[in-house]
């Protein structure tokens, strides 16, 4: 699936796939996500805890699950499966549950599990690379991963069950850091200062959808997380506020993105 040879620009730093344009951080090292994961580093990025920010993160899920709305459901007599990975504390996975979604998660730290199961959620305790390919294949009418395919060594694996997992007319729902944003593409020094250790691969809208059709996906929506005009060194930067979220919108233009693609039916 993946062809990598040196980035033309950035050869000590990234490969760039052939076949898709996702580009491969060389210098990433593989490491344990644990506990602290959900306290002490998401407090030193956000200046709050994970559970302080439950809020705002049951808002994020909120708006989220609001996507699905304008996909028809592959079977509507039936109850729609939801499988989530990294579900962490299971916020999303219970805002879903919410709205009528027979819900599953995977998550590796032990205490967000915990949580999870004290909600009443089916999580479990372990890597969703663990799962045979074959355990859910066409089974799920949404398999949703939000910051966690960047973080997998093995990511062909990862895309590969995220591809079988899902049933056709079902949805894909993503969101990863975006190399087609203001830091890369105007400030490559500051990118690469703060570009994680624990992130190995890095996407756009055009690499993920050249991805995902090669899986056998439609992409139906991309939009940017957030916006960040200040980061951005070149005339983008310059644009009105309300010019540039609608530049951003329609090019998918942001540090970060998030994708909704429907598996083909034939």
């Amino acid at each position: 699936m993946f062809q990598f040879i040196d980035h033309p620009k950035f050869p000590n730093e990234y490969a760039v796939c052939q076949n898709t344009g996702i580009l491969k951080y060389k210098k990433a090292k593989a490491r344990v996500y644990g506990d602290s994961y959900f306290s002490d580093e998401y407090k030193a990025q956000y200046n709050k805890t994970y559970y302080e920010d439950e809020t705002n993160l049951r808002q994020l899920a909120a708006q989220r699950l609001s996507l699905l709305k304008n996909f028809p459901k592959s079977n509507p007599s039936q109850k729609p499966k939801l499988l989530e990975l990294g579900s962490a504390a299971g916020f999303f996975l219970d805002e879903a549950r919410k709205l009528g979604f027979e819900v599953q998660g995977f998550e590796l730290s032990e205490r967000e599990v915990a949580y999870s199961v004290s909600l009443g959620l089916n999580v479990q305790a372990k890597s969703f690379l663990e799962i045979p390919l074959d355990s859910f294949q066409n089974q799920m009418d949404v398999v949703a991963a939000f910051f966690v395919i960047e973080h997998i060594v093995e990511a062909e694996l990862a895309w590969q069950r995220l591809a079988h997992w899902v049933k056709p007319g079902g949805v894909l729902l993503i969101a990863v850091p975006c190399f087609y944003g203001p830091t890369f593409q105007t400030n490559p020094e500051e990118w690469f200062r703060t570009h994680p250790s624990d992130h190995f691969y890095d996407y756009d809208k055009t690499s993920l959808k050249k991805l995902l059709s090669g899986l056998g996906f439609q992409l139906n929506y991309s939009r940017p997380l957030s916006y960040h005009p200040i980061r951005d060194r070149g005339i983008l930067g310059k644009l009105p506020t309300k010019v540039y979220k609608t530049f951003a919108d329609l090019f998918s233009y942001g540090d970060t993105v998030q994708i909704a693609a429907v598996k083909k039916t034939k």
